[in-house]
Protein backbone atom coordinates (compact mmCIF):
# COMPACT_ATOMS: atom_id res chain seq x y z
CA UNK A 1 0.00 0.00 0.00
CA UNK A 2 1.44 3.37 -1.04
CA UNK A 3 1.81 6.38 1.22
CA UNK A 4 -1.00 8.17 -0.63
CA UNK A 5 -3.29 5.21 -0.08
CA UNK A 6 -2.46 5.18 3.64
CA UNK A 7 -3.04 8.91 3.88
CA UNK A 8 -6.30 8.49 1.98
CA UNK A 9 -7.44 5.86 4.49
CA UNK A 10 -6.55 8.07 7.44
CA UNK A 11 -8.37 11.00 5.85
CA UNK A 12 -11.46 8.87 5.21
CA UNK A 13 -11.62 8.19 8.97
CA UNK A 14 -10.81 11.73 10.04
CA UNK A 15 -13.31 13.65 7.88
CA UNK A 16 -16.47 11.94 9.29
CA UNK A 17 -15.16 12.54 12.82
CA UNK A 18 -14.65 16.25 12.16
CA UNK A 19 -18.03 16.46 10.42
CA UNK A 20 -19.77 14.87 13.41
CA UNK A 21 -17.86 17.18 15.75
CA UNK A 22 -18.98 20.24 13.76
CA UNK A 23 -22.56 18.92 13.74
CA UNK A 24 -22.47 18.39 17.51
CA UNK A 25 -21.13 21.89 18.06
CA UNK A 26 -23.79 23.40 15.80
CA UNK A 27 -26.50 21.43 17.62
CA UNK A 28 -25.10 22.83 20.87
CA UNK A 29 -25.31 26.38 19.45
CA UNK A 30 -28.95 25.90 18.52
CA UNK A 31 -29.94 24.13 21.75
CA UNK A 32 -28.13 26.73 23.88
CA UNK A 33 -30.49 29.45 22.65
CA UNK A 34 -33.56 27.49 23.75
CA UNK A 35 -32.40 25.66 26.89
CA UNK A 36 -32.00 27.25 30.30
CA UNK A 37 -28.64 25.64 31.03
CA UNK A 38 -25.52 25.86 28.89
CA UNK A 39 -24.18 22.61 30.38
CA UNK A 40 -27.30 20.75 29.28
CA UNK A 41 -26.91 22.14 25.78
CA UNK A 42 -23.33 20.84 25.75
CA UNK A 43 -24.67 17.39 26.67
CA UNK A 44 -27.10 17.54 23.74
CA UNK A 45 -24.32 18.35 21.28
CA UNK A 46 -22.11 15.62 22.77
CA UNK A 47 -24.86 13.00 22.44
CA UNK A 48 -25.38 13.91 18.81
CA UNK A 49 -21.63 13.58 18.13
CA UNK A 50 -21.39 10.23 19.94
CA UNK A 51 -24.50 8.88 18.19
CA UNK A 52 -23.08 9.70 14.77
CA UNK A 53 -19.75 8.12 15.66
CA UNK A 54 -21.41 4.92 16.91
CA UNK A 55 -23.48 4.66 13.74
CA UNK A 56 -20.34 5.16 11.65
CA UNK A 57 -18.28 2.39 13.28
CA UNK A 58 -20.88 -0.34 13.85
CA UNK A 59 -20.93 -3.02 11.12
CA UNK A 60 -24.37 -2.13 9.77
CA UNK A 61 -25.51 -0.32 6.68
CA UNK A 62 -27.60 2.77 7.37
CA UNK A 63 -29.26 5.02 4.85
CA UNK A 64 -27.92 8.53 5.43
CA UNK A 65 -31.35 9.92 6.27
CA UNK A 66 -31.97 7.18 8.82
CA UNK A 67 -28.51 7.58 10.37
CA UNK A 68 -28.78 11.34 10.83
CA UNK A 69 -32.40 10.92 11.89
CA UNK A 70 -31.27 8.58 14.66
CA UNK A 71 -28.62 11.09 15.74
CA UNK A 72 -31.02 14.03 16.05
CA UNK A 73 -33.62 11.81 17.76
CA UNK A 74 -31.04 10.79 20.37
CA UNK A 75 -30.26 14.48 20.96
CA UNK A 76 -33.99 15.24 21.22
CA UNK A 77 -34.48 12.47 23.78
CA UNK A 78 -31.61 13.83 25.89
CA UNK A 79 -33.08 17.35 25.74
CA UNK A 80 -36.42 16.03 27.00
CA UNK A 81 -34.75 14.11 29.82
CA UNK A 82 -32.62 17.04 30.93
CA UNK A 83 -35.45 19.59 30.79
CA UNK A 84 -38.85 17.98 31.19
CA UNK A 85 -40.80 20.91 29.85
CA UNK A 86 -41.49 22.73 26.62
CA UNK A 87 -41.34 19.61 24.45
CA UNK A 88 -42.78 21.48 21.47
CA UNK A 89 -39.79 23.82 21.32
CA UNK A 90 -37.42 20.86 21.56
CA UNK A 91 -39.18 19.11 18.67
CA UNK A 92 -39.00 22.34 16.68
CA UNK A 93 -35.24 22.84 17.04
CA UNK A 94 -34.62 19.12 16.36
CA UNK A 95 -36.52 19.18 13.06
CA UNK A 96 -34.97 22.51 12.09
CA UNK A 97 -31.45 21.24 12.76
CA UNK A 98 -32.12 18.08 10.74
CA UNK A 99 -33.25 20.13 7.75
CA UNK A 100 -30.42 22.65 8.06
CA UNK A 101 -27.89 19.82 8.05
CA UNK A 102 -29.11 18.52 4.69
CA UNK A 103 -29.32 21.94 3.10
CA UNK A 104 -25.80 22.80 4.26
CA UNK A 105 -24.59 19.35 3.22
CA UNK A 106 -26.00 19.76 -0.30
CA UNK A 107 -24.65 23.26 -0.87
CA UNK A 108 -21.16 22.41 0.37
CA UNK A 109 -21.13 19.16 -1.60
CA UNK A 110 -21.99 20.93 -4.85
CA UNK A 111 -19.49 23.74 -4.31
CA UNK A 112 -16.78 21.28 -3.34
CA UNK A 113 -17.44 19.06 -6.36
CA UNK A 114 -17.49 22.00 -8.77
CA UNK A 115 -14.30 23.48 -7.35
CA UNK A 116 -12.52 20.11 -7.23
CA UNK A 117 -13.54 19.28 -10.80
CA UNK A 118 -12.34 22.67 -12.03
CA UNK A 119 -8.96 22.28 -10.31
CA UNK A 120 -8.39 18.78 -11.71
CA UNK A 121 -8.96 20.09 -15.25
CA UNK A 122 -6.30 22.79 -14.97
CA UNK A 123 -3.03 22.42 -16.90
CA UNK A 124 -1.07 22.32 -13.66
CA UNK A 125 -2.94 19.23 -12.39
CA UNK A 126 -2.69 17.55 -15.78
CA UNK A 127 1.08 17.82 -15.53
CA UNK A 128 1.37 17.17 -11.76
CA UNK A 129 -0.79 14.09 -11.24
CA UNK A 130 1.11 13.29 -8.04
CA UNK A 131 -0.52 16.29 -6.33
CA UNK A 132 -4.05 14.91 -6.46
CA UNK A 133 -4.08 13.80 -2.79
CA UNK A 134 -2.96 17.21 -1.54
CA UNK A 135 -5.73 18.83 -3.58
CA UNK A 136 -8.25 16.29 -2.27
CA UNK A 137 -7.19 16.99 1.32
CA UNK A 138 -7.60 20.72 0.76
CA UNK A 139 -11.05 20.11 -0.73
CA UNK A 140 -12.03 18.12 2.36
CA UNK A 141 -11.01 21.05 4.56
CA UNK A 142 -12.87 23.37 2.20
CA UNK A 143 -16.01 21.20 2.52
CA UNK A 144 -15.82 21.08 6.32
CA UNK A 145 -15.27 24.85 6.55
CA UNK A 146 -18.20 25.62 4.24
CA UNK A 147 -20.44 23.18 6.10
CA UNK A 148 -19.65 24.88 9.40
CA UNK A 149 -20.16 28.38 7.97
CA UNK A 150 -23.54 27.52 6.41
CA UNK A 151 -24.75 25.80 9.59
CA UNK A 152 -23.48 28.50 11.95
CA UNK A 153 -24.93 31.38 9.89
CA UNK A 154 -28.32 29.66 9.54
CA UNK A 155 -28.48 28.84 13.26
CA UNK A 156 -27.50 32.38 14.20
CA UNK A 157 -30.26 33.81 12.00
CA UNK A 158 -32.86 31.50 13.53
CA UNK A 159 -31.71 32.06 17.12
CA UNK A 160 -31.66 35.82 16.61
CA UNK A 161 -35.18 35.89 15.15
CA UNK A 162 -36.69 33.71 17.91
CA UNK A 163 -37.64 36.15 20.65
CA UNK A 164 -40.03 33.75 22.43
CA UNK A 165 -37.63 30.88 23.08
CA UNK A 166 -39.08 29.60 26.35
CA UNK A 167 -42.80 29.54 25.63
CA UNK A 168 -44.50 26.19 25.24
CA UNK A 169 -45.71 25.62 21.69
CA UNK A 170 -49.16 24.27 21.01
CA UNK A 171 -49.56 21.43 18.49
CA UNK A 172 -50.83 23.89 15.87
CA UNK A 173 -47.94 26.29 16.40
CA UNK A 174 -45.43 23.45 16.23
CA UNK A 175 -46.93 22.22 12.96
CA UNK A 176 -46.73 25.70 11.44
CA UNK A 177 -43.08 26.11 12.44
CA UNK A 178 -41.80 22.69 11.34
CA UNK A 179 -43.84 22.43 8.10
CA UNK A 180 -41.25 24.39 6.02
CA UNK A 181 -38.44 22.17 7.35
CA UNK A 182 -40.29 18.92 6.65
CA UNK A 183 -41.44 19.96 3.19
CA UNK A 184 -37.99 21.35 2.45
CA UNK A 185 -36.27 18.07 3.36
CA UNK A 186 -38.75 16.00 1.32
CA UNK A 187 -38.19 18.27 -1.69
CA UNK A 188 -34.44 18.08 -1.15
CA UNK A 189 -34.52 14.27 -1.14
CA UNK A 190 -36.34 14.20 -4.51
CA UNK A 191 -34.00 16.78 -6.00
CA UNK A 192 -30.89 14.99 -4.72
CA UNK A 193 -32.11 11.66 -6.09
CA UNK A 194 -32.42 13.09 -9.61
CA UNK A 195 -29.04 14.83 -9.34
CA UNK A 196 -27.34 11.58 -8.26
CA UNK A 197 -29.10 9.62 -11.01
CA UNK A 198 -27.96 12.13 -13.62
CA UNK A 199 -24.34 11.89 -12.48
CA UNK A 200 -24.48 8.07 -12.49
CA UNK A 201 -25.94 7.96 -16.00
CA UNK A 202 -23.80 10.66 -17.63
CA UNK A 203 -20.60 10.47 -15.63
CA UNK A 204 -20.54 14.23 -15.11
CA UNK A 205 -22.22 17.00 -13.15
CA UNK A 206 -25.21 18.92 -14.41
CA UNK A 207 -24.79 22.67 -14.15
CA UNK A 208 -28.56 23.15 -14.24
CA UNK A 209 -29.21 20.64 -11.47
CA UNK A 210 -26.45 22.09 -9.33
CA UNK A 211 -27.61 25.69 -9.70
CA UNK A 212 -31.20 24.67 -9.00
CA UNK A 213 -30.11 22.63 -5.99
CA UNK A 214 -28.20 25.54 -4.43
CA UNK A 215 -31.07 27.90 -5.17
CA UNK A 216 -33.52 25.43 -3.62
CA UNK A 217 -31.47 25.05 -0.42
CA UNK A 218 -31.05 28.81 0.00
CA UNK A 219 -34.76 29.33 -0.65
CA UNK A 220 -35.69 26.59 1.85
CA UNK A 221 -33.57 28.12 4.61
CA UNK A 222 -35.03 31.55 3.79
CA UNK A 223 -38.58 30.20 4.06
CA UNK A 224 -37.79 28.64 7.45
CA UNK A 225 -36.46 31.97 8.74
CA UNK A 226 -39.39 33.93 7.24
CA UNK A 227 -41.97 31.63 8.86
CA UNK A 228 -40.21 32.03 12.20
CA UNK A 229 -40.21 35.82 11.79
CA UNK A 230 -43.92 35.83 10.93
CA UNK A 231 -44.69 33.61 13.90
CA UNK A 232 -42.71 35.90 16.20
CA UNK A 233 -44.70 38.84 14.87
CA UNK A 234 -47.97 37.09 15.66
CA UNK A 235 -46.76 36.25 19.17
CA UNK A 236 -45.68 39.86 19.68
CA UNK A 237 -49.16 41.06 18.70
CA UNK A 238 -50.72 38.55 21.10
CA UNK A 239 -48.37 39.70 23.85
CA UNK A 240 -49.26 43.32 23.17
CA UNK A 241 -52.95 42.43 23.33
CA UNK A 242 -52.44 40.72 26.67
CA UNK A 243 -50.43 43.64 28.02
CA UNK A 244 -53.14 46.06 26.89
CA UNK A 245 -55.70 43.88 28.63
CA UNK A 246 -53.63 43.84 31.82
CA UNK A 247 -53.24 47.60 31.62
CA UNK A 248 -57.00 48.00 31.14
CA UNK A 249 -57.60 45.77 34.16
CA UNK A 250 -55.20 47.84 36.26
CA UNK A 251 -56.87 51.06 35.15
CA UNK A 252 -60.21 49.51 36.09
CA UNK A 253 -58.78 48.65 39.52
CA UNK A 254 -57.53 52.23 39.96
CA UNK A 255 -60.97 53.58 39.07
CA UNK A 256 -62.57 51.31 41.63
CA UNK A 257 -60.06 52.42 44.29
CA UNK A 258 -60.84 56.04 43.53
CA UNK A 259 -64.58 55.39 43.78
CA UNK A 260 -64.13 53.53 47.06
CA UNK A 261 -61.93 56.23 48.57
CA UNK A 262 -64.36 58.92 47.34
CA UNK A 263 -67.26 57.10 49.02
CA UNK A 264 -65.26 56.88 52.24
CA UNK A 265 -64.44 60.59 51.99
CA UNK A 266 -68.11 61.45 51.46
CA UNK A 267 -69.04 59.35 54.49
CA UNK A 268 -66.37 61.11 56.56
CA UNK A 269 -67.67 64.54 55.48
CA UNK A 270 -71.19 63.48 56.37
CA UNK A 271 -70.06 62.33 59.81
CA UNK A 272 -68.18 65.57 60.43
CA UNK A 273 -71.21 67.61 59.33
CA UNK A 274 -73.60 65.81 61.67
CA UNK A 275 -71.19 65.27 64.58
CA UNK A 276 -71.90 68.70 66.11
CA UNK A 277 -75.64 68.00 66.16
CA UNK A 278 -75.03 64.55 67.69
CA UNK A 279 -72.86 66.02 70.43
CA UNK A 280 -75.46 68.74 71.18
CA UNK A 281 -78.20 66.09 71.37
CA UNK A 282 -76.17 63.99 73.80
CA UNK A 283 -75.39 67.04 75.96
CA UNK A 284 -79.10 67.90 76.19
CA UNK A 285 -79.99 64.33 77.10
CA UNK A 286 -77.40 64.23 79.89
CA UNK A 287 -78.34 67.74 81.04
CA UNK A 288 -81.95 66.60 81.36
CA UNK A 289 -80.75 63.57 83.34
CA UNK A 290 -82.02 61.24 80.59
CA UNK A 291 -79.17 58.72 80.94
CA UNK A 292 -80.94 55.72 79.40
CA UNK A 293 -81.99 57.71 76.35
CA UNK A 294 -78.39 58.99 76.02
CA UNK A 295 -77.00 55.44 76.17
CA UNK A 296 -79.50 54.24 73.56
CA UNK A 297 -78.65 57.20 71.34
CA UNK A 298 -74.91 56.43 71.75
CA UNK A 299 -75.42 52.81 70.71
CA UNK A 300 -77.33 53.88 67.60
CA UNK A 301 -74.64 56.44 66.81
CA UNK A 302 -71.88 53.82 67.11
CA UNK A 303 -73.79 51.49 64.79
CA UNK A 304 -74.23 54.25 62.22
CA UNK A 305 -70.54 55.14 62.42
CA UNK A 306 -69.52 51.51 61.97
CA UNK A 307 -71.78 51.18 58.95
CA UNK A 308 -70.37 54.31 57.30
CA UNK A 309 -66.67 53.90 58.14
CA UNK A 310 -66.48 50.15 58.39
CA UNK A 311 -65.17 47.91 61.14
CA UNK A 312 -62.27 46.44 59.19
CA UNK A 313 -58.73 47.12 60.35
CA UNK A 314 -56.28 45.25 58.13
CA UNK A 315 -53.35 47.55 58.76
CA UNK A 316 -53.65 49.68 55.62
CA UNK A 317 -56.43 52.12 54.65
CA UNK A 318 -56.39 51.02 50.99
CA UNK A 319 -56.97 47.35 51.80
CA UNK A 320 -59.51 48.40 54.46
CA UNK A 321 -61.59 50.16 51.80
CA UNK A 322 -61.40 47.23 49.37
CA UNK A 323 -62.31 44.61 51.96
CA UNK A 324 -65.18 46.76 53.23
CA UNK A 325 -66.62 47.23 49.74
CA UNK A 326 -66.31 43.51 48.99
CA UNK A 327 -67.95 42.66 52.31
CA UNK A 328 -70.87 44.97 51.53
CA UNK A 329 -71.22 43.47 48.02
CA UNK A 330 -71.17 39.94 49.45
CA UNK A 331 -73.82 40.83 52.03
CA UNK A 332 -76.11 42.25 49.32
CA UNK A 333 -75.72 39.03 47.30
CA UNK A 334 -76.32 36.92 50.43
CA UNK A 335 -72.83 35.46 50.32
CA UNK A 336 -71.14 34.58 53.62
CA UNK A 337 -67.95 36.63 53.80
CA UNK A 338 -65.20 35.88 56.33
CA UNK A 339 -61.73 37.36 56.55
CA UNK A 340 -58.53 37.17 58.52
CA UNK A 341 -56.45 39.54 56.43
CA UNK A 342 -53.48 41.57 57.64
CA UNK A 343 -51.43 43.90 55.49
CA UNK A 344 -47.64 43.24 55.67
CA UNK A 345 -46.54 46.49 57.34
CA UNK A 346 -42.88 47.55 56.86
CA UNK A 347 -42.33 44.82 54.29
CA UNK A 348 -41.59 46.84 51.14
CA UNK A 349 -44.81 45.65 49.48
CA UNK A 350 -46.67 48.37 47.61
CA UNK A 351 -50.25 48.86 48.82
CA UNK A 352 -51.42 49.29 45.24
CA UNK A 353 -50.01 45.84 44.30
CA UNK A 354 -51.86 44.22 47.19
CA UNK A 355 -55.02 46.08 46.21
CA UNK A 356 -54.72 44.71 42.65
CA UNK A 357 -54.56 41.19 44.07
CA UNK A 358 -57.51 41.68 46.42
CA UNK A 359 -59.69 43.47 43.88
CA UNK A 360 -59.24 40.86 41.16
CA UNK A 361 -59.34 37.82 43.44
CA UNK A 362 -62.42 38.93 45.39
CA UNK A 363 -64.30 40.11 42.31
CA UNK A 364 -63.79 36.66 40.76
CA UNK A 365 -64.84 35.06 44.04
CA UNK A 366 -68.05 37.12 44.17
CA UNK A 367 -68.97 36.19 40.61
CA UNK A 368 -68.22 32.48 40.97
CA UNK A 369 -69.63 31.81 44.44
CA UNK A 370 -73.15 33.19 44.15
CA UNK A 371 -74.26 30.33 41.88
CA UNK A 372 -73.61 27.71 44.56
CA UNK A 373 -76.17 26.49 47.11
CA UNK A 374 -74.19 27.74 50.10
CA UNK A 375 -72.22 30.71 48.74
CA UNK A 376 -69.24 31.73 50.82
CA UNK A 377 -65.92 33.54 50.54
CA UNK A 378 -62.96 33.39 52.89
CA UNK A 379 -59.84 35.53 52.56
CA UNK A 380 -56.83 35.37 54.83
CA UNK A 381 -53.15 36.25 54.89
CA UNK A 382 -50.15 35.07 56.89
CA UNK A 383 -46.36 35.15 56.87
CA UNK A 384 -43.85 32.31 56.90
CA UNK A 385 -40.39 33.86 57.32
CA UNK A 386 -40.01 36.09 54.24
CA UNK A 387 -42.97 34.56 52.36
CA UNK A 388 -46.25 36.48 52.53
CA UNK A 389 -49.27 34.37 51.60
CA UNK A 390 -52.72 35.52 50.54
CA UNK A 391 -55.42 32.85 50.22
CA UNK A 392 -58.89 33.36 48.79
CA UNK A 393 -61.37 30.51 48.97
CA UNK A 394 -64.87 30.60 47.51
CA UNK A 395 -67.63 28.12 46.78
CA UNK A 396 -67.58 26.94 43.19
CA UNK A 397 -69.80 24.88 40.92
CA UNK A 398 -68.75 23.35 37.62
CA UNK A 399 -65.37 22.46 36.15
CA UNK A 400 -62.32 24.41 35.03
CA UNK A 401 -60.89 24.46 31.52
CA UNK A 402 -57.22 25.33 31.34
CA UNK A 403 -55.36 27.43 28.83
CA UNK A 404 -52.21 25.44 28.01
CA UNK A 405 -50.37 28.56 26.85
CA UNK A 406 -50.55 30.63 30.06
CA UNK A 407 -51.42 27.78 32.49
CA UNK A 408 -54.49 29.62 33.80
CA UNK A 409 -58.20 28.72 33.76
CA UNK A 410 -60.05 29.84 30.66
CA UNK A 411 -62.47 32.62 31.46
CA UNK A 412 -66.09 32.24 30.43
CA UNK A 413 -66.22 35.95 29.58
CA UNK A 414 -64.92 37.74 26.55
CA UNK A 415 -61.76 39.70 27.35
CA UNK A 416 -63.33 43.07 26.91
CA UNK A 417 -63.04 46.12 29.18
CA UNK A 418 -60.46 44.33 31.32
CA UNK A 419 -62.55 41.21 31.96
CA UNK A 420 -60.75 37.88 31.84
CA UNK A 421 -57.36 39.23 32.90
CA UNK A 422 -57.89 38.99 36.67
CA UNK A 423 -55.74 35.93 37.36
CA UNK A 424 -53.10 37.03 34.83
CA UNK A 425 -52.93 40.38 36.60
CA UNK A 426 -52.57 38.68 39.99
CA UNK A 427 -49.79 36.43 38.72
CA UNK A 428 -47.99 39.43 37.21
CA UNK A 429 -47.96 41.14 40.62
CA UNK A 430 -46.83 37.94 42.35
CA UNK A 431 -43.93 37.47 39.95
CA UNK A 432 -42.94 41.08 40.52
CA UNK A 433 -42.11 39.96 44.08
CA UNK A 434 -40.42 36.71 42.94
CA UNK A 435 -43.53 34.72 43.82
CA UNK A 436 -46.34 32.98 41.97
CA UNK A 437 -49.91 31.74 42.27
CA UNK A 438 -51.43 28.32 42.76
CA UNK A 439 -54.98 27.24 41.92
CA UNK A 440 -56.72 24.19 43.38
CA UNK A 441 -60.31 23.05 42.85
CA UNK A 442 -61.51 20.57 45.48
CA UNK A 443 -64.68 19.70 47.38
CA UNK A 444 -66.73 22.34 45.60
CA UNK A 445 -64.30 25.13 46.51
CA UNK A 446 -61.93 27.25 44.45
CA UNK A 447 -58.67 27.94 46.27
CA UNK A 448 -56.39 30.70 45.02
CA UNK A 449 -53.04 31.02 46.81
CA UNK A 450 -50.73 33.97 46.11
CA UNK A 451 -47.15 34.04 47.39
CA UNK A 452 -45.07 37.21 47.60
CA UNK A 453 -41.44 37.07 48.71
CA UNK A 454 -40.71 39.91 51.13
CA UNK A 455 -37.42 41.64 51.82
CA UNK A 456 -35.77 40.38 54.97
Amino acid sequence: MTNDELDMMRLSYLVPIVEALIGGYCFFLLAKSFMQSKKRAVSVGAIYFLSMRVLYIIPMHFINFAAYGFGVFAAFAVMCLLERRNYGQKAFITVVFFSLHWFAYAMTDILRDKTYDAILKTNYMVVHQNQWFAVYAVMCLFWLALYFVFMAVSIRCISKKCAYKYIDLSARELLILIAPSIMGVLGFESMWYYRTSYIAENGKFSDIYDVLAIFYCVAAVTVIVVVIVLYQGIKAQQEEKVQNGLLAAQIDSIKQHMEQVENLYQNTRSIRHDMTNHILTLERLYAGNKVEEAKSYTIELKAALAEMTGNINSGNPVTDVILQEMQISATKRKIRFEMDFHYPIDSGVNAFDVSVILNNALRNALENSEKSKEPHIFVRSYRRKNAYMIEVCNSFTGNLQWDAENELPITSKEKLDGHGYGLANIRKVARKYSGDIDIVLKNGEFWLSIMLMLER
